[in-house]
């Protein structure tokens, strides 16, 4: 595994016990924010092992994954949690979205989002 493999993996990991942390303390909106950014840490990961240039810098999962030729291994639950996490990194750093989402992520919603991510980074680890 190379150092830019590493770097990604190390990174998704902190991301996600950051996420874990703030549902502990109640702050939802950032768990959704993180876990988006776990798994686009994790697809980094795999980009980077899979191909020479630099990982893409954006933030769009689907694209990452595609773009590192995972996309069509997914199962479609896998894609639909891409879909489903894909607005949380854009409209958590937004006031004018801020609200709206708040509302939408709760206790339990969080749990879930937690849980297929935790499933997901270790479906992706697998696979490097």
């Amino acid at each position: 595994m190379n150092d830019k493999v590493k770097y990604w993996l190390e990174l998704s990991d902190y991301d996600f016990d950051t996420a874990i942390a703030m549902q502990q303390s109640g702050r939802y909106l950032y768990v959704g924010f993180m876990c988006h950014q776990s798994i686009e840490k994790m697809l980094k990961a795999y980009f980077s092992q899979n191909h020479s240039e630099p990982a893409p810098y954006t933030h769009s999962l689907s694209y990452i994954a595609k773009k590192a030729g995972l996309y069509e291994s997914f199962s479609d639950s896998y894609k639909n949690f891409l879909d489903q996490l894909e607005p949380l990194n854009i409209e958590a750093r937004y006031p004018s979205h801020k609200e709206k989402l708040m509302q939408s992520l709760t206790k339990t919603k969080c749990e879930e989002i937690l849980k297929n991510t935790k499933e997901l980074q270790t479906w992706i680890k697998a696979k490097l």
